[in-house]
Parts: structure tokens; sequence; C-alpha cells
């Protein structure tokens, strides 16, 4: 095996055997030198250096090293990528980390040359039931970086809430995004994300990682492992929402320990989706999120220049004044108005503010989607895009 391989099949073997205490692998690589150097001793001297009781003993060995060469050879021809901690491809930031994982798995149509070790990452992280408010807010705040004058990669960790939107907004600014999995590389969690997945993973620097092995399970424990990657790889952590327990909290917090920058957007104090923040803010662990055109500066991307937002009501008379007659454009105005000033607001609430009836609710807002106007989530609740005031 050449050298490049079989460094990365035995980080690869490390990674395996240790992947939940990746300080293990690091400490023994101290000791001994070299990832491969692990597999190379003798059962005497394994002995000496592991004691007789250790519950890793019999799992460091030549058949670890053949299980972990046979799972390269198959991911690499299927497309993947493995990098090694050695590997001057792996992210700079998180090598940086105690604990980082001594293998990564990547998923992406371009090299890890060109996706890694470019760009400054931003997480972005929070709570998976996330509010018409933090939804709004992610989309800006994420929108807000794709116009700062360095470009930053942004990641998260592919969940439903907080991740999803900011990896679909970075995508729509412009910007890449790396997902960060709970399972195999050859899976996604959760499913309903896969063609999310599969869009990231085409998109110009953009990738999908894991350090986990194929066949991995997403139990609540590896969330946590997941979450120190996220945090691992950014220079600054941004809380959308969270409760006070949850993997947002986690992720802020282990980024707090790296020493990395955290932000957190305020919320209503009698919002159980803004605790979190909010206490992160109370603590001084994180930075308020209070003026997003400081921000861009606050996370090193350079002075932010404001875009200027359409005016909602001209976009629409723009937009649709040739196609509909005057009574239908302004019952067009009328509705995107009032989705403009109640953020959230669904479509029976529509017609009490409105005064029209469900059937002109459903077709105005349909016809504001479809020029991407608003947009609307599954309860019909609908909220202004990030280009429009």
């Amino acid at each position: 095996m050449e050298q490049k391989k079989l460094s990365r099949v035995s980080a690869l073997a490390l990674n395996s055997i240790f992947g939940f205490e990746p300080k293990f692998s690091h400490n023994l690589i101290d000791s001994l030198g070299s990832a491969e150097a692990v597999f190379l001793i003798s059962d005497q001297e394994r002995l000496e250096l592991f004691g007789p009781y250790t519950r890793y003993l019999e799992r460091i060995n030549g058949s670890a090293l053949e299980a972990a060469e046979k799972e390269y050879d198959r991911l690499t021809g299927e497309g993947y990528q493995i990098l090694s901690i050695y590997d001057e491809d792996y992210p700079e930031i998180l090598r940086d980390c105690p604990d980082a994982p001594m293998a990564l798995y990547v998923r992406s149509t371009q090299p890890a040359s060109a996706i890694f070790n470019h760009s400054p990452g931003i997480a972005i992280v929070g709570t998976r039931d996330i509010s018409p408010y933090g939804k709004e807010w992610c989309r800006r705040i994420v929108d807000a970086a794709g116009q700062a004058p360095k470009k930053p990669v942004i990641i998260s960790g592919m969940a439903l809430g907080v991740d999803i939107t900011a990896h679909l907004q970075a995508l729509e600014s412009g910007l890449p995004t790396i997902g960060v999995l709970p399972v195999g590389i050859d899976d996604v969690y959760p499913r309903r994300h896969c063609g999310a997945a599969q869009k990231i993973a085409e998109s110009p620097g953009s990738a999908l990682i894991t350090d986990y092995p194929p066949g991995s399970t997403p139990s609540a424990i590896n969330f946590i492992r997941r979450n120190r990657i996220i945090a691992g790889m950014s220079a600054a952590t941004i809380l959308i929402e969270s409760k006070i327990k949850g993997g947002g909290m986690i992720t802020a917090r282990l980024a707090s320990s790296y020493g990395r920058d955290v932000f957190a957007l305020p919320g209503r104090i009698d919002d159980l989706r803004s605790q979190g923040c909010n206490q992160l803010i109370r603590e001084k662990t994180a930075e308020p999120v209070t003026d997003l055109a400081a921000l861009p500066g606050q996370l090193g991307l350079g002075v932010f220049n404001l875009r200027r937002k359409m005016d909602v009501a001209a976009a629409i008379r723009g937009r649709f004044s040739e196609c509909l007659d005057d009574s239908e454009l302004e019952r067009l105005v009328t509705t995107g108005l009032s989705i403009k000033k109640i953020r959230g607001i669904s479509f029976d609430d529509l017609c009490r503010v409105t005064g029209m009836d469900y059937s002109d609710i459903s077709r105005c807002a349909g016809l504001l989607e479809s020029e991407g106007i608003i947009s609307i989530d599954l309860l019909q609740r609908c909220c202004i895009n990030t280009n429009f005031k």
C-alpha cells in the first residue's frame, strides 16, 4: 500500500475504533509517531501500551486495517473522498481542535482542495421547531453574509428547521455551504432532505461531510459528535433559536470552548425557542445579533454594503399591472402588505385582516409565492422574502 493511502486507511481504522474518543487516537499518535504505527507494533508492545483490561486491545490489529482498506477502496471507487487529519486539504481550523476527527468522508462533485481552507466558515445552528421570526432572520443573516466583501461558507447540520433554512438560503445567496451529517456518507438524515443534499453536493465549493462510517444510524449521541465538527470547522457560530437544552446550545458552547466567536439572535423572553439564545447573551457567552449591517464586520467578513431592498407594493404593481385588472391588483397589494406587517400570518388570519374570502387569499398568496415575493410553509404561514422590504 502506498504511503498516502496507508495514512488515510490507518486514520479510517482509528476513526472507526475511537470515533467517540478522538483524543485517544491523538494520544496514541503522539506516543507512536503516526497513525499507521499504531497497527504495526507487536502484540507485546500493544499489551504494554494499552494494558490487559482495555476494551480496545483486540480491535487494534491487522484485521481492522484490512477492513478500513476495503471501505476506502469501495467508497473512493463510488466517488466519495476520504481525508485523513494529515492531508493538506483537511480543514485547518478543525485540525486545531483537540478532539478533531482522524478522518472525514466527503461527498461533493468537486475535489476537497476546492472546498476547504478557502473561505471562513460560519456555523448557523438552532432548533428544528423554527418560528417564522427565526426563519426570516436566519435567511436575512445568511443573505447579509452573502453581500459581504469576503464570502464565507455556511456550515450546518442538515436538520429540519434552522439548519436546512441556512443551507438553502446560502445557495440562494450564492454562498457555498457544508452539511455535516450525523450518519454515514452514503446516507442522508432526515431522508426528506435527500434533494437538498444532492443540490449541496453539486454546488461549487459545497459538500456533505461526516466522520461516521457507512451504515451508521442516527442515534441521539451521534448528533453531539456531529456538532463538534460544525463548531470546530467554523470561525464563528450563530445560534438562531434554541430552547435552554438543545443541539444548537451544545454547538454554541463547543464553539466557545474552542475559543471561537459566538452570536445569538435575541428573542421574546416568553418564547421557549429563544430562551437558549437569551441565556447565552445574558451569560456573555454570545454577542447579540442586533444590527444586520454591522454583523459581517463582526464576523470578519469586511464592511457591509447594504443592498437596497425592493418595496413590496411597488414590486407587486410592477410585476402584475399588465396582466391583472385594477381590483385584482389591489387585492394582491393588500395581501402582500398584510403579510409584511404580520410575519408568519396564516391564510385564515389574512382573511380576517383583509376582509377577503379564503379563495381570494389562496389565489393571491399563490401568485405572490410564484414570483418569489413571499414564502409559504406547510402550515400556510406567510413571510416576505429577504429581498423585499
